[in-house]
């Protein structure tokens, strides 16, 4: 997960007494790093069936700046977007079109809009320097279960009311990294609404805290999915368990698997992606919204 123990696990690599993880990938591979974080610019689609923009949503605590993408006509199912730990860029708004391309209205925000606007980085390549990393730790700890559930309910509001949504449909929420746990957090707070959540190499998703995002999953009405990075399993083997039996305990419809991958992989951008394994892991999003945002 995005945290210390990764940073860890980097420096043994690079002293020459672990496997390679996200960091040390990423130090020798910043050019190409720098090349997927340019990505397309955030204009129309290319085959002219989307509509999207850049918006700005009012939330109890300012103005939060998003991007905003839907099918060029009718009403959809809406989805909203939790980025990871780098925040809202070119890769996240490529994947909000490529859902939309699906039949979706999908709203990608940028979660650190108390400080500053999106792009946070100017490319993924600059995560490898030390101080932008702790800068962004900061911010990601900054953003308190209570601050998660706060945004969820604008965001979640906001979508229900754009015309591009069709609010006789259930919502989903997708979450990567840091953004895992506000998933279970937004099927919670606005459990009437979120028909689906789904959490890619989430970070912390069981931990000991009486606020863990696991202990939500009773206040929620939404099926999961759940797909847990291999090295994240390894640091924590208990959490699929723990997960399971949550989701068992309330009878909710959950997919909780161990991917054969590093975290970070579903994130094209990310220095351990693996496409083989983000193609399976998108398969079964849209399997799930499919039954569950019907």
């Amino acid at each position: 997960m995005c945290d210390e123990r990764t940073l860890g696990e980097d420096d043994a690599y690079l002293s020459g007494t672990g496997a390679p993880s996200r960091r040390a990938f990423s130090a020798m591979s910043a050019a190409a790093l720098a090349a997927c974080a340019a990505g397309p610019s955030p204009g129309a689609a290319s085959d002219g069936s989307l509509t999207e923009s850049e918006i700005v949503i009012a939330t109890p605590d300012g103005e939060a700046d998003a991007h905003f993408v839907h099918p060029a006509g009718g009403a959809h199912a809406g989805v909203l977007v939790w980025p990871d730990i780098v925040g809202l860029r070119p890769s996240f708004r490529d994947l909000g079109r490529r859902l939309a391309q699906s039949g979706y209205a999908v709203l990608t925000v940028n979660s650190y809009y108390r400080v500053a606007r999106s792009p946070i980085l100017q490319s993924r390549a600059e995560f490898n320097d030390p101080q932008t990393r702790e800068r962004l730790f900061s911010m990601m700890r900054a953003l308190t279960p209570d601050i998660q559930t706060t945004d969820a309910m604008a965001f979640v509001d906001f979508l229900d009311a754009q015309d591009a949504v069709d609010s006789s449909k259930k919502i989903g929420t997708t979450g990567y990294c840091m953004g895992g746990p506000y998933t279970f957090r937004t099927a919670a707070a606005r459990s009437g609404r979120v028909g689906a959540a789904a959490s890619f190499h989430g970070a912390s998703l069981v931990t000991d805290a009486p606020d863990s995002p696991h202990l939500a999953i009773p206040q929620s009405q939404a099926a999961f999915l759940v797909a847990i990075a291999q090295n994240d399993d390894v640091a924590q083997p208990d959490a699929k368990t723990t997960l399971r039996g949550a989701f068992d305990a309330t009878s909710r419809s959950a997919e909780v698997e161990v991917y054969p991958a590093q975290h970070g992989w579903c994130t094209p951008d990310s220095p351990v992606y693996d496409e083989a394994q983000a193609e399976r892991a998108w398969s079964r999003l849209l399997a799930l919204f499919s039954t569950a945002l019907a």
